[in-house]
């Protein structure tokens, strides 16, 4: 309806899963490298969890669109509720003939031996074959078990199918039951797709206008976006619904922007909740359209992410972006040196530790001490010497010259190798705790939570932790915004100047080689994928050959 009024030629804010429309924040990109590994891995499970709404499906029509066409895709939209009803859907999606046998048709067996010859037959013709279920929380723990059965079709040298399962967070907490262990351990990677921060809502909605077709100024005043992280979440399927409503309100009163009034408002109808005192005034009565316009088939798809939606939002707590205090000018990652010489940093002084306190054991059962997400974070930026806001702490921390790093494939190797405090995530049965990692030894790391100290012995760590990582590494000199690919922009010349360094060490590839080949070599030398792109893990080893000075595991103090 007010797609010609701004000058768009689509909707910008529809529910449907439509790649087009996909924000590619960092952890979309991430989630969509985790499908792609999904196609060219050995076999086993990759798992995407993610809140509703988040955009887990649109990552995945995404995905589909990238697949090789030596790759057959399975997928399947509706969790089946039986065994049977499984095989039977992947065989119908395989375009596989089955009969059933006479007396017994509720029978797995004729659904399994199709299965295993069309694998066999598209194997030998060079053909991968990848499963994909959407909804995966659903799923009856005798499913799973059928599920984890069929990863046992194989040869000698190689799996037949590939699983990849995609569901809300429930998903994670069915894999971590008793009984589902065996599947658990062929989970083979993992990533849980998170909201969007304050600071990505603007790029978000810009992108999605963008797209749709325009060509001007965002139709939002700058009070209505920075408002809109508080009243949906972050949750883009919920941002979707207020922005629609909100331009929908900006046509019907004849307005070029969205204003704060306007938006508040809009939450009130979209969301079902009373607008704030201060923006309840009515509309002026240029209003055409009125606010009490019916929106059911709206709202009906909506329900579903309403309520999560709110409690994720109670939950975490990010609403919108804290003033950041004043801060000195820090170099980001240690100004450029001659070859063979250390690279130092200036940085603001910690502050200074009045006693290290005494540590004890980690509590063999819960309730589990724990630390809130944004308060970790504000600790993290602590030992870098960095006062982060704690609400928008991954904002501020680019202020302070610093970037956030988060994974959800990380091991216990990775972590040694990475060498650098972070915040993890123990898992029990009941729930899960926040800690962060600030040292390791042989036997065990040291975790706090705020004033206090743990040991956790490696082997208990190893069974409570599933490979959450969070971070901070700094920046290259001149890098203000927030790094995707170091092979250009301002970290290009510190990027080029550390690898030569490195060259003498046998760690970047020979003199002469081109910028991505010499990148390629320091990722080969640090056991990182050869990709050539130069990403936040690459600079954050580079930083660690380089000496930069950067918090270490084996350093660290735990906070007084």
């Amino acid at each position: 309806m007010y797609a010609g009024y701004f000058g768009l030629q689509l909707d910008p804010f529809t529910l449907s899963p439509d790649p087009r429309f996909l924000y590619m924040s960092e952890r979309h990109r991430e989630a969509l490298a985790h499908l792609l590994y999904g196609v060219r891995g050995g076999g086993g499970f990759v798992v995407l969890s993610g809140d509703i709404g988040a955009g887990k499906t649109t990552v995945c029509r995404c995905f589909l669109q990238q697949v090789p066409a030596d790759c057959r895709v399975a997928y399947i939209f509706h969790p089946p509720a039986t065994a049977l009803d499984l095989l039977q859907s992947i065989c119908r999606e395989f375009g596989l003939d089955w009969t059933a046998q006479p007396g017994n048709p509720g029978s797995l067996q004729p659904c399994i031996e199709a299965l295993n010859v069309h694998l066999l037959r598209s194997h030998a013709a060079g053909e991968r074959n990848l499963l994909i279920i959407d909804e995966a929380q659903a799923l009856p723990a005798p499913v799973l078990e059928q599920l984890r059965l069929l990863t046992n079709l194989e040869t000698s040298d190689a799996k037949l199918l590939q699983i990849v399962l995609i569901g809300q967070p429930e998903l994670r907490q069915r894999l971590a039951e008793l009984g589902l262990e065996q599947l658990a351990q062929r989970v083979v990677a993992r990533f849980h797709l998170d909201t969007l921060g304050p600071e990505e809502v603007r790029p978000y909605v810009a992108h999605r206008l963008q797209v749709a077709g325009l060509t001007g100024p965002l139709p939002f005043t700058d009070e209505a976006i920075d408002r809109i992280h508080a009243l949906t979440a972050g949750v883009p399927r919920r941002i979707n619904l207020l922005c629609d409503r909100a331009l929908l309100g900006a046509y019907g009163g004849a307005r070029a922007q969205v204003d704060l009034t306007t938006l508040e408002r809009a939450a009130s109808e979209v969301f079902d909740t009373a607008p704030p005192v201060a923006s309840a005034a009515p509309l002026p009565a240029a209003v055409s359209v009125p606010w009490s316009r019916p929106v059911l088939a709206v709202v009906a798809l909506a329900a579903a992410g309403v309520l999560a939606s709110v409690l994720h939002a109670a939950l975490n707590a990010r609403n919108t972006p804290a003033a950041a205090a004043p801060v000195a000018t820090v170099p980001a990652a240690g100004s450029a040196t001659p070859a063979g010489t250390t690279v130092a940093t200036e940085r603001a002084t910690p502050p200074a530790a009045t006693g290290r306190p005494a540590s004890q054991p980690w509590p063999e059962t819960p309730p589990w001490p724990d630390i809130q997400a944004d308060a970790g974070w504000q600790q993290l930026g602590r030992l870098w010497g960095a006062e982060l806001a704690l609400r928008n702490a991954c904002g501020t921390a680019r202020l302070e010259g610093l970037q956030c790093y988060r994974t959800q494939r990380l091991t216990l190797a990775g972590l040694r190798q990475l060498d650098r405090p972070g915040l993890i995530t123990l898992n029990h049965p009941g729930g899960s705790a926040t800690v962060l990692v600030t040292a390791l030894t042989d036997r065990e790391a040291t975790l706090t939570t705020g004033e206090r100290v743990w040991q956790l012995p490696l082997e208990r760590l190893e069974g409570l932790w599933r490979g959450d990582f969070g971070t901070l590494w700094r920046l290259p000199p001149g890098q203000r915004t927030r790094l995707e690919d170091g092979r250009f922009g301002p970290a290009a010349p510190w990027l080029a100047e550390r690898l030569s360094d490195l060259q003498l060490k046998g760690l970047a590839g020979q003199a002469g080689a081109s910028l991505t080949e010499q990148v390629r070599a320091f990722q080969r030398s640090q056991g990182i994928d050869p990709v050539g792109a130069a990403g936040p893990l690459t600079f954050m080893q580079l930083n660690r050959a380089s000496q930069v000075d950067e918090p270490k595991l084996r350093q660290v103090l735990p906070p007084s």
